[in-house]
C-alpha cells in the first residue's frame, strides 16, 4: 500500500520532499531597470530553505491590485516617488490602513531622499526599514531582505501560535461539558499550536506542513483534525484513513513506517502508559530534537485532557444509568406512573426551552424530572394504587413521598437537581404547598416547571380513580391556579406550547394509559 503515489522518487525508491513554497516579495518601482537589477541581485536567494518569488509593480496603483490578488506577500520594497511624489507613502498607508495588513514587511527605497526625509518617514509611517538606493549594494540588499523575511516568519509564527492557543483556551474551560463532536476544535487548536511553537508553518505562511491528530479507542481510530493536504477537504478522506491506519500499526505493533514519507513524524499521545492517540506530521524541513520533545510534551498534555474528558463522560454515563435505574424502580412500582414519568421528562424539556433556558440546562431539568416521584417507592401499594380518592390520613401518608425522595437522593451530590425536584415539586407559588411551605421564587425553577407539567399530565391522563380530562379543561384549570398554585410565567409558557399544538403527541400518549390491574 503506497500512500504518496503522486510524488516522484529517487533511484533508491525514496520519496523526495517537494520543493518549498517561495517567499513572495513585491518590488514596487516605476523604473524597469531598478526592478530588473533587484531581480538579478537576489538571484539564487533562499531563506529557511525557501526561494524567493519576485512580483513586480510599476506603480502604486498596480501594486494595490497585486496586493488584493496576492494576500500572502511577505515583503514589499517600495519606491517613494512614482506617479506622484508621495505615491509610495500613500501605498504604505493603504496597506496598513485600508488592507489592515500588519504582517507584511515594508521597506522604503528612494533615490530622492530629499523628497521623503528618512526621519520624517520613519516617524510618520508604519514601515520596517528605509534605504537610499545609492547605498543598496548586493550585500546590503541581501541583508535587508533576509532580515525582513525573518521578521515576517517570526510574526507569522506568533500569529499561528496565538490562533492555536486561542482555540485551545476557548474550548479547555468547557472540555468536561462538551459533546464529543466539540473535541475537533480542541485537537485543531493543538495542531495549530504545534505548528506555531515549533516554527513549522502552514501553506502560504511560514513553510508548508501536512498533519493530523487522531484518537484511538480499541480498534476504533478517529481522525480529529488535519491541516495542509490532510485537512477535511474533498478527496483527502482516503489518504487520511490510510495514514491513520499506518500510524496505529507503527504505535501498537512497533512496525517501522516504511510506507509513509521519509519526513513523517509520529508522536503518540500517552497518559498513564496508555496511548490514546497520536499526532502525525509531514514537515518539509527537518524537525529538531528539541522541537520533537516539545511536540511530545504538548501531545501528552492533550492526552491528559482527553483522559479527563473520557473520565468525565464515564461519570456522566454512570449518573445517567443511576437515573434510569431509579426511574425503573418507580415504573416497576406502578406501570401507569412509569408512562407518566416518561412524559414528564419530555414535557419538562419542551417547557424549559420555551422559557428560554439553554438546551443543556433543559436536558438536565428533564432528566431530573424523571425522579420527581421516586419517593413513592416508600408508599404502600394500598394507598398508591387505590382506585378512589384518598382519605385525609392517606393523603398525609402520600405527602411523605417528597421527603422520602429527598432522603433517597441526598447521599449523592450528582443527584442534587433531581433531589430538588423530588422534594419541592408540590410546593405552591403562594406558600401553601408541602413539605416546606416555600413561596414564589424560593421554589427552585426546576421544581416549578415539574409542578405544572406533573399536574397537567395527571389531569389529561387515565388514572385508576378517574378518566382523562379534556385538554382545554386542563389548561383552564392551570390558568385559574396561576399565581396561587403555579408560577404564572411557567403556566404562560405551557399554554403557549399547547396553543401551538406542540404538546399534542404527549397528550395523545396520555390518553393511551389504562388503569393498573391488580
Amino acid at each position: 500500500m503506497k500512500i504518496l503515489r503522486d510524488l516522484p522518487g529517487d533511484e533508491a525508491g525514496h520519496v523526495r520532499v517537494p520543493r518549498q513554497q517561495p517567499w513572495l516579495v513585491l518590488v514596487v518601482d516605476d523604473e524597469p531597470d531598478v526592478r530588473q537589477l533587484t531581480t538579478l541581485n537576489l538571484r539564487g536567494f533562499e531563506f529557511a530553505g525557501r526561494p524567493l518569488q519576485l512580483i513586480e509593480a510599476g506603480s502604486a496603483e498596480e501594486a494595490r491590485r497585486v496586493l488584493h490578488e496576492q494576500p500572502g506577500i511577505a515583503l514589499a520594497l517600495i519606491d517613494v516617488v512614482m506617479e506622484t511624489d508621495d505615491a509610495g507613502l500613500k501605498l504604505v498607508e493603504f496597506i496598513r490602513g485600508e488592507l489592515r495588513n500588519v504582517m507584511i514587511r515594508l521597506v522604503i527605497r528612494t533615490g530622492q531622499p530629499g523628497v521623503a526625509p528618512e526621519r520624517y518617514v520613519i516617524d510618520n509611517f508604519d514601515i520596517d526599514d528605509y534605504k537610499d538606493k545609492t547605498e543598496l549594494t548586493v550585500q546590503k540588499l541581501y541583508t535587508t531582505v533576509r532580515s525582513a523575511l525573518k521578521s515576517y516568519r517570526d510574526l507569522q509564527t506568533i500569529e499561528i501560535n496565538r490562533a492555536g492557543l486561542h482555540r485551545i483556551l476557548d474550548v479547555t474551560p468547557e472540555l468536561y461539558s462538551l459533546h464529543r463532536e466539540k473535541l475537533e476544535d480542541y485537537f485543531h487548536g493543538l495542531l495549530l499550536q504545534i505548528i506555531g511553537v515549533c516554527n513549522l508553518g502552514r501553506s502560504g505562511m511560514i513553510s508548508t506542513i501536512d498533519g493530523l491528530v487522531a484518537t484511538m479507542e480499541g480498534s476504533d481510530i478517529r481522525v480529529r483534525s488535519g491541516t495542509g493536504e490532510l485537512d477535511d477537504g474533498p478527496g483527502s478522506e482516503s489518504r487520511r484513513r490510510e495514514i491513520a491506519e499506518l500510524c496505529a500499526q507503527t504505535i501498537l505493533k512497533g512496525e517501522p513506517p516504511e510506507k509513509l514519507r521519509s519526513s513523517a513524524l509520529i508522536i503518540p499521545m500517552q497518559v498513564h502508559g496508555e496511548t490514546l492517540g497520536f499526532v502525525y506530521l509531514e514537515a518539509h524541513e527537518k524537525i529538531s530534537t528539541a522541537d520533537r520533545e516539545l511536540i511530545q510534551i504538548m501531545a501528552n498534555q492533550c492526552a491528559a485532557a482527553l483522559d479527563n474528558f473520557y473520565l468525565h463522560q464515564s461519570l456522566e454515563e454512570s449518573y445517567d444509568q443511576a437515573i434510569d435505574t431509579l426511574a425503573e424502580v418507580a415504573e416497576f412500582k406502578d406501570s401507569a406512573t412509569g408512562a407518566h414519568i416518561r412524559r414528564i421528562e419530555e414535557y419538562t424539556r419542551r417547557l424549559a426551552l420555551e422559557l428560554g433556558l439553554d438546551p443543556a440546562v433543559a436536558d438536565a431539568y428533564a432528566q431530573a424530572s424523571r425522579l420527581h416521584d421516586v419517593g413513592k417507592v416508600g408508599i404502600a401499594d394500598s394507598i398508591l394504587r387505590k382506585p378512589a380518592p384518598l382519605s385525609r390520613d392517606e393523603y398525609e401518608v402520600m405527602k411523605r413521598h417528597t421527603r422520602i425522595g429527598d432522603t433517597i437522593l441526598r447521599r449523592s451530590p450528582a443527584m442534587a437537581l433531581a433531589r430538588s425536584v423530588a422534594r419541592a415539586h408540590h410546593e405552591y407559588w403562594n406558600g401553601c404547598g408541602y413539605p416546606d411551605g416555600l413561596r414564589g421564587e424560593e421554589i427552585p425553577l426546576e421544581a416549578r416547571i415539574v409542578a405544572v407539567v406533573d399536574v397537567f399530565d395527571a389531569l389529561v391522563s387515565t388514572r385508576p380513580y378517574k378518566g382523562p380530562w379534556d385538554p382545554d379543561k386542563a389548561i383552564l384549570q392551570l390558568t385559574q391556579e396561576s399565581g396561587t398554585h403555579f408560577d404564572p410565567d411557567v403556566v404562560r409558557a405551557l399554554v403557549a406550547l399547547y396553543q401551538r399544538g406542540t404538546l399534542n403527541d404527549l397528550i395523545a400518549s396520555a390518553n393511551d394509559d389504562r388503569p393498573h390491574a391488580g
